[in-house]
Order: C-alpha cells, then structure tokens, then sequence
C-alpha cells in the first residue's frame, strides 16, 4: 500500500474507488489529501460552506475497514461534496453513502435574492472556477464549482427549474437530473428532481448506478451500429438564445450528426412558454389555465418523442452573470419546462463562449431512459473538440 497520492483530488470517482478497493490507496489518506486540497484552494471559489473532517476521516477509515474485511464498495473512499439544502439525510446522499462516498462538506447554496442563480458563503458569493467575476449558476452553486475546480470528484444536487444543468453548464462539467418520480422529491409541487454533477460521464454513471440501485451503461450510440434520431431546437419555440451560444451548442450536435452518432429528424416542437404554470405549481395554486399548458406541452413533447429519440438544445439562453445577479434574464427558459414534463435532462460541456466561459448542451430523453442519456452525454464529451475543453478547464482548475 502507498500514500503517495500524486493528485488525487483530481482522480475520477471510479479511478480513486478502484485503487481503495484494490488497497493501493487507503480512504483515509484520499479524504485527508481533498481536505488539504480544499483549505489551500477554495479560498477563491468558496464553494463549501462548511467543512467536516473529523467526521470525514472516521467515515474514511469505517471504509478502509470494510474493503480489508473483503467488502469492496462501489464507491469507496470518494470525497463527495453535499448540497447545503439537501445534507446527508436525503435519499440520494444515504444511497451514496452507503456505496462508500464520503461526505466532506456542505457546499454553498442562494440565500437572500429572488434569483437562485448563485452561492452564498460567510466568506463571501462562490465563484465560477473560470471567471472569478462570473456566478458559477445555481442553485447547486457550490457543488458545481467544487467539481470543476477539481475540490471533490462528485457532489450532490437537486434541480427544480435547472439548479443542477445551469451550473453544471457554466462550470463546464456534466450535471444530470433523473426522472422525476425514480427518487422523492424535495418540494411539495413534486418538480424537484435529484443528481450528479460531475468531471466525467463514467463517474455520474457510478453515481446513478448507487442511488437508483441498478448499473447504467454507458457505452455509446455507435456501439448500436445506427445514429440516435435527434431533434434540435435552440428556444423550444419560446425562449429568447444568444446567438453565440446557439452557434457552439449546434456546432457539437453537428460533429455528431457528420460522425453518423445522430441523424437530424424533423419535427416542429413549440411549447407554450412554462414560466406561468411553473410559478403557479410552486406556490401551490395553480389555475385550470395552468395546468391545461402544462398537459398540452406534455402532449407536444410526446409527440416528438415519437419521431426523436433525443431532444437536444443549449443549456442556458445566456452566459454566467456577474454576482450582481441576471437582471432581466431568464436563465432556466430552457430547462424548467422538463422539471414540469418529468423528463430525465443533462448538460454536458461543448465549447466556451467569448468571454471564457463554457457553454453546456442540453440532452432530454424520454421518461426513466438514463441509459441512453448517459450515453448521449458519453457521446458528446468523446466527440473532436471537447477534449480541447476538458484539457482547458483541467488547467483552469489547478
């Protein structure tokens, strides 16, 4: 056994699960390299808003335990980052916990504005790890900014408008909202929906396979030997895009569709702009107007599906905000009409905007098909291009 850990903060999920299980590293040395990791690097970020090492390293060393007592876990010895909102005692954290994850901290979430799109810490806002002048998203602020800058491997989020995909898509990571209804949701309207953020697909695919229980694959379209038939709409026929952002979003659907991984299909999805209904469902008094919207955008989004497997669009209309807040924006118009349809979404990181910051594509794919948005998402992180992203953002985040 070694404790040389030479980077281990920025090892993926699966690696650093692979070398406890196998001993070649010891839980507790992984936790107390991310704690050191943690103290001298997010004085800038400030994604955590609390740390917990003593209760991380006893929770390290019940897993070292384990795997010497021949109980390999599936994801042992892995620092994870909790949600503030959320702690430890959802569904979701005990599933991750019990799969040998280690709850480091609590990472920072809004508090105090009416727009949910940035973290709030005592130290100060969190920043976006590529502009530190630029909000990371939110409302998992501070679990996205801790991935991206390579704090922890995995951190918990939830997304009820897009709390998970915005930050996820500003932070140039891969964040994932599961089915609405596989897991309980946190709010009474029922829109609220668990999930990863994470570096790799690989290691949201782990995170997936403990809490829901089954293994996801992620092997790509190609290995089915046809394309995944895809529609592609950049404002679902409402939303105001930047056209800078259409443009990079597109262009990596494109090298997708030239590598013959997606073949375009047409299909003219419009749906009724679901602000109104969405605001109505939170506070709990919906009118029949809404929830009439809400069930004909549900129809118009089957109705694709039956000619498209995969619904792609941008993640966010618009790029990171200053910590001034988004002003007149709309950041969630493209995310929040599949926290009201139930649908499993991703954003995955396809390029970078002109001012630095990454843009995220979003993958929506019908009702409990993680698998296949997973290898979607799998797809697109492979395809030219991103690796050029993922090599920037590497070195943004040391």
């Amino acid at each position: 056994m070694t404790s040389a850990l030479s980077g281990s903060p920025r090892r993926t999920a699966v690696d650093l699960a692979a070398l406890v299980n196998s001993a070649q590293l010891r839980a507790v040395d992984v936790v107390a390299e991310a704690l050191e990791h943690i103290d001298a690097a997010d004085t800038e970020v400030r994604a955590f808003r609390e740390l917990w090492p003593q209760q991380a390293l006893r929770a390290a060393a019940d897993v070292d335990a384990a795997v010497a007592a021949g109980q390999p876990l599936p994801l042992a010895g892995v620092p994870l980052g909790v949600k503030a909102s959320e702690g430890v005692d959802s569904v979701q954290a005990r599933r991750l916990i019990a799969a040998g994850c280690i709850p480091i901290g609590t990472t920072s979430v809004p508090r105090g504005t009416p727009w949910q799109t940035w973290g709030h810490t005592d130290r100060g806002p969190t920043t976006n790890p590529w502009r530190a002048d630029r909000s990371p998203g939110g409302s998992s602020a501070g679990s996205a900014a801790a991935v991206a800058a390579g704090l922890v491997p995995l951190a918990t989020g939830n997304d009820g408008a897009g709390s998970l995909r915005i930050p996820a898509a500003w932070c140039g990571i891969v964040g994932m909202k599961v089915t609405t209804g596989l897991l309980p949701a946190r709010d009474r309207a029922g829109l609220n929906a668990p999930g990863p953020l994470a570096r790799t697909v690989a290691d949201a695919a782990a995170y997936l396979g403990a809490v829901l229980g089954t293994e996801v694959r992620t092997q790509r379209p190609t290995d089915a030997h046809r394309p995944v038939r895809a529609l592609w709409t950049a404002t679902l026929g409402y939303a105001k895009t930047d056209p800078g952002i259409v443009v990079v979003a597109r262009a990596a659907a494109d090298r997708l569709a030239d590598a013959g991984v997606i073949e375009w299909v047409d299909h003219d999805l419009v749906l009724t702009d679901p602000a109104g209904a969405w605001h109505a469902l939170r506070r709990g008094d919906p009118a029949p107007s809404d929830l009439a919207s809400r069930a004909d955008n549900n129809r118009r989004l089957a109705a694709a599906f039956q000619v498209a497997e995969v619904l792609l669009t941008p993640t966010a209309p618009v790029s990171a905000h200053g910590h001034d807040g988004p002003g007149e924006t709309i950041s969630v118009s493209l995310t929040w009409a599949f926290n009201l349809s139930g649908h499993p979404a991703a954003s995955v990181p396809v390029g970078l905007g002109a001012d630095g910051v990454p843009i995220g594509l979003q993958i929506v794919v019908p009702h409990r098909d993680e698998a296949t948005l997973l290898r979607m998402a799998d797809a697109f992180l492979s395809s030219p291009g991103i690796s050029d992203l993922r090599a920037d953002r590497a070195h943004t985040a040391d």
